[in-house]
């Protein structure tokens, strides 16, 4: 009995021997590679955060919008960081053949799942590095008029005269035809009223002129004019031409509508008649 407890005590010891000789010849040839990897991540960490500090400073120089900041810098340090983890993991002696394969294959099925996402992702960096338009501009996109109030990543908030936020996808935005109402500092506001094709032109180009240059939000410089548009069917057709800021634009497309009607009535600049011929068929 004595003698079979010690021959498995003798066993125990052997096995015991036998996995501390594989421990130390592990720690012998994978600690000259944790070590390193330890270094490189240090050394790569340090980097990445140095790289993504000038970008930083870079785009922050250039004046790129914040958002745009935000997000290039975060994409910027996610990608190194992915690199320097299959970087310390091939170092390790891991095979990332299979992982990167498996990357690909899930980068592939992310894109496919988001791909309108993805478009309007797209369309917002393209927005936000070309600035066709910034916040506060009035613009004219996708049918819809109104002041930017917010660039995001993925949409544009476009707020409407009648008090309506809009949410204007950036991927149909970016490739679509964008009217910027504000580029120039100010605003041609362009109005049509009709007269009596028997009125004289001379007389309601001067008076509504001057009705125009009565309503205070009506820019003295450039002059507003006035044009002959249309003759037809008996009517005169003008187009008033006042200018104004981006602000006014509404103050003046409605307000100089009504004087110039009033102004008109006053100088008895006859509006047209509407007329109808009858035709009356015998037999």
């Amino acid at each position: 009995m004595i003698l079979l407890q010690a021959t498995e005590t003798t066993v125990a010891i052997e096995k015991s021997a036998i996995w501390l000789d594989k421990l130390a010849d592990m720690a012998v040839s994978y600690a000259p590679k944790i070590l390193g990897a330890i270094l490189v991540y240090i050394i790569g960490s340090w980097i990445i955060r140095s790289l993504v500090r000038m970008l930083g400073k870079s785009l922050n120089q250039r004046k790129f919008d914040a958002s745009l900041q935000k997000f290039l810098l975060s994409l910027t340090s996610a990608t190194l960081s992915i690199l320097l983890f299959l970087a310390i993991a091939g170092m390790i002696g891991v095979d990332i053949t299979s992982f990167a394969a498996l990357l690909a294959g899930a980068g592939i099925a992310i894109g496919a799942a988001l791909n309108g996402s993805l478009g309007n992702l797209a369309g917002g960096v393209m927005i936000m590095i070309f600035k066709p338009f910034k916040v506060s501009d009035m613009i004219e996109a996708q049918g819809i008029i109104g002041v930017v109030t917010e660039i995001g990543i993925f949409c544009t908030t476009v707020l409407t005269e009648d008090n309506k936020t809009v949410f204007l996808p950036n991927g149909a935005l970016s490739t679509g035809v964008i009217t910027n109402y504000t580029t120039h500092g100010n605003l041609r506001v362009d109005l049509t009223i009709a007269i009596d094709a028997g009125a004289n032109i001379d007389q309601a180009r001067d008076v509504a002129i001057k009705a125009m240059r009565s309503h205070p939000k009506v820019l003295e410089s450039p002059a507003p004019s006035v044009n002959v548009s249309s003759l037809a069917d008996g009517i005169t057709t003008l187009t008033l031409c006042p200018f104004t800021t981006q602000t006014d634009y509404w103050d003046v497309y409605f307000g100089v509508q009504e004087r110039v009607k009033k102004a008109f009535d006053e100088n008895k600049v006859a509006a047209p008649m509407p007329t109808s011929v009858v035709y009356n068929r015998q037999g």
